[in-house]
């Protein structure tokens, strides 16, 4: 079988099309907007703490599946390996946050100033924050198995970033925010925090261990896990139209500034890749290790980014928009990154090799 066969079995249907279907509905979104201005206004009007009901609701259905895939019981197995975990968890948290804040203030307040104002430049860059602050949860196992990596391992990286996002997420981004002049309640971030990291990850504990108890681990993976995730895309697919329903008016006045708010986007993503990626070539890493572990930092948990985006700053900011034009660009970026990757396999030891 050829590895490009290979790899359309690894990433499922929607996956591989995530970007076509993303702008289906930016385009379904700008129609309603235009044509049905009732719906926003409607939805506008269902908000707690400045949190929308229904987008929340769809949130939950992005998010739960990708907990549900959690096992932390695997995190005990963390100190077998441990150079491609602090790896993932030194680019993760002390890096990847801050180039990401570093990159968007460059571009959008200086390069770009002669075509974006200040503030919406500032927005701009909470957006491209609360990206950089996300590590990637659910996708990275798809890039994981297009490059043979490791899948027990990468599990445990996941599971312990998943910890780490608990306690670590609200504070990084508050501390950017702040530097950006971006002054939001800590209650709000705390609430984001606990609806959209908290909640969706004890319902997906909590269904994990009494669904594998009463009908087995083999039937929760296999058919549990994979039905639950078709509500990952649904409910992505669907905020999508809701928020580019708000971002109508915003966009068809000024659709040049897509374009420039995915560029820092994907020298980011570049960036970290070539640091986590070279990092562990010179630490002489096995690849199913290495290959993980970079794909890791360098993709972002774009519905975790896309719900906090909202909750702290609404559906038709400047900031929601840098985080919908994240989901925009990550898949074929990664895709185009998970392909060097593989093409580079031979700069790492065999697996008997590494140490």
């Amino acid at each position: 079988m050829s590895k490009e066969k290979k790899e359309k079995q690894g990433i499922g249907f929607f996956e591989r099309y995530l970007t076509v279907w993303v702008a289906i509905c930016i385009l379904v979104g700008l129609a309603v907007g235009q044509w049905l201005p009732v719906v926003p206004e409607t939805l506008s009007k269902f908000e707690y703490a400045n949190v929308s009901i229904p987008v929340a609701i769809l949130i939950w259905l992005m998010i739960y599946p990708m907990m549900a895939q959690i096992d932390f019981a695997s995190i005990v197995n963390a100190g077998k390996k441990p150079k491609g975990l602090v790896i993932t968890l030194v680019v993760n948290w002390i890096i990847k946050p801050f180039t990401m804040f570093f990159f968007a203030w460059v571009f959008f307040k200086v390069i770009f100033s002669p075509f974006i104002s200040g503030d919406l430049a500032t927005e701009y860059i909470a957006g491209a924050v609360l990206l950089g602050a996300a590590p990637c949860t659910a996708m990275v196992f798809v890039w994981s198995y297009l490059t043979r990596g490791d899948a027990s391992y990468t599990l445990i990286q996941v599971s312990v970033n998943d910890l780490i996002l608990i306690f670590a997420y609200g504070p990084i981004v508050m501390f950017l925010l702040r530097i950006n002049n971006v002054v939001v309640p800590y209650e709000t971030v705390i609430l984001s925090v606990v609806l959209f990291i908290v909640v969706p990850l004890a319902a997906g504990y909590l269904s994990r261990v009494v669904l594998i108890k009463n009908k087995g681990k083999e039937w929760f993976e296999k058919v549990y896990l994979k039905r639950a995730g078709k509500f990952t895309m649904v409910g992505l697919l669907l905020t999508l139209i809701i928020i580019f329903s708000f971002q109508g008016e915003v966009i068809l006045n000024n659709p040049f500034h897509i374009g420039l708010i995915a560029i820092p986007l994907i020298f980011q993503t570049l960036v970290i890749f070539v640091i986590a990626y070279f990092w562990a070539k010179k630490w002489r890493l096995e690849h199913s290790v290495a290959a993980p572990a970079a794909m890791i930092g360098t993709s972002n948990f774009f519905e975790l980014a896309v719900a906090v985006a909202i909750a702290l700053f609404g559906l038709n900011s400047g900031a929601t928009l840098v985080t919908v034009v994240g989901v925009l660009v990550e898949v074929p970026l990664m895709l185009y990154l998970v392909k060097i990757a593989n093409n580079t396999r031979h700069w790492f030891p065999e697996a008997k090799l590494a140490k």
